[in-house]
């Protein structure tokens, strides 16, 4: 939460390119450090501060892939980004059960660094968004910068592009809590919060009590229930791509209203029956992840379109903050339901905040599917 806060205030200021490459530096070199920790101490500490290079990056990531991508197709562009997210996670896992056992916990961290390869040619690779260049006045870089992915464009196609589209643009300003919390964006931004909190408490409650689940509640031994867990992370990779594939068809605001509605049933389901076996808690799960978890991908999609330029990275990164506190929380309540009223009532209450959500996004969230940013924000 804090990395996400401090990079989305440097991003503003400085550039997208320099909060990517000292967040992906921060991270990485701290996973060195990590790989050398002494105790327990020393390890949460270095674990801490690589939290607040990893908050920096992905949210800072996706305002600029938002920002370089064109407007017809911009949900599925930035989408295939996020999907690396999920995919990652699961190579990690499949990584570190060969690893770890042959060459110990430090190596994992080791492999962790390795993006600060990355960063040191990260600036050589890619230019700095023009959209950012531009809302500083700084016209001539901006130009520059768009040649750049110009060429790059042509040079793939192997044709040169047609003429551009002419879009009044808003003359450059400085940023204000207006683009948060004026009378143009205060709806979208307490939506877009609701979003963020809503989906994210949902997957992460479950999510990081789903093995424990299967162990505790239903006495399957720990592979087993690791391999089942691992069905249901498979079921949202899979949620994930259908998502990337069909939300410039269907629509920012009908998915996420769709999958919070549908997300609900399954849980509603588990919190009318109880847990009765196994497979039950794999069908619920597996529906949930891949309804609420695409919801946690397309929401990186939805926050960049809903913001102008001069206060996207800001806006994003402050969004995300409401995940962290989601993470934090959402563990937690669900222990204390678990001793205090037992397996039910954790179902019902991620059933009621899906449908809640739902109802919200329903009734405030604006379509921005295929539109300009300059068009959606001004």
């Amino acid at each position: 939460m804090i990395g996400a806060l401090f990079f989305g205030w440097l991003a503003e200021r400085y550039g997208r390119m320099p909060a990517m490459i000292w967040s992906i530096a921060l991270f990485a070199v701290m996973s060195l450090a990590c790989a050398q920790a002494w105790d327990y101490n020393s390890l949460l500490v270095f674990r801490f501060i690589q939290g607040i290079g990893l908050g920096g990056e992905v949210p800072i990531a996706a305002t600029y892939i938002s920002e370089i991508a064109r407007a017809r197709g911009r949900g599925r562009f930035v989408l295939l980004y996020e999907l690396i997210f999920p995919v990652g996670i699961v190579a990690a896992a499949l990584v570190g059960r060969w690893l770890v056992p042959t060459y110990g916990w430090q190596a994992m961290f080791y492999v962790g660094a390795l993006p600060a390869v990355l960063a040191l040619v990260l600036r050589i690779l890619l230019p700095e968004s023009p959209r950012w260049l531009a809302s500083r006045g700084r016209m001539q870089e901006s130009d520059a910068a768009m040649l750049q992915i110009e060429r790059e464009v042509e040079k793939a196609a192997g044709k040169p592009l047609p003429p551009p589209s002419q879009i009044a643009a808003p003359p450059p300003q400085r940023a204000s809590l207006s683009d948060l919390f004026g009378p143009h964006y205060l709806k979208r931004t307490l939506v877009l919060w609701v979003i963020w909190f809503s989906a994210y408490y949902i997957n992460y409650g479950l999510t990081v009590w789903l093995p424990s689940l299967y162990t505790r509640v239903l006495k399957m031994p720990l592979a087993e229930a690791l391999t089942y867990n691992m069905y249901g992370t498979i079921a949202g990779l899979f949620g994930a791509f259908l998502c990337a594939m069909l939300i410039d068809m269907v629509g920012r605001k009908l998915w996420i209203m769709a999958c919070f509605f549908i997300g609900a049933i399954p849980l509603a389901w588990l919190w009318s029956t109880g847990v009765t076996s196994a497979q039950q808690l794999l069908i619920a799960a597996a529906i949930m992840q891949m309804t609420i978890g695409s919801i946690c991908l397309a929401v990186y999609v939805y926050s960049p379109e809903s913001y102008p330029t001069r206060a996207r990275a800001i806006a994003v990164s402050t969004s995300t903050a409401w995940l962290r506190m989601a993470s934090i929380i959402a563990p937690l309540i669900v222990g204390s339901l678990v001793a205090g009223r037992g397996l039910g009532a954790v179902f019902a209450m991620f059933a009621v905040v899906a449908v809640i959500a739902g109802v919200i996004v329903a009734i405030f969230a604006e379509e921005t599917k295929e539109r300009v940013l300059e068009e959606i924000s001004p």
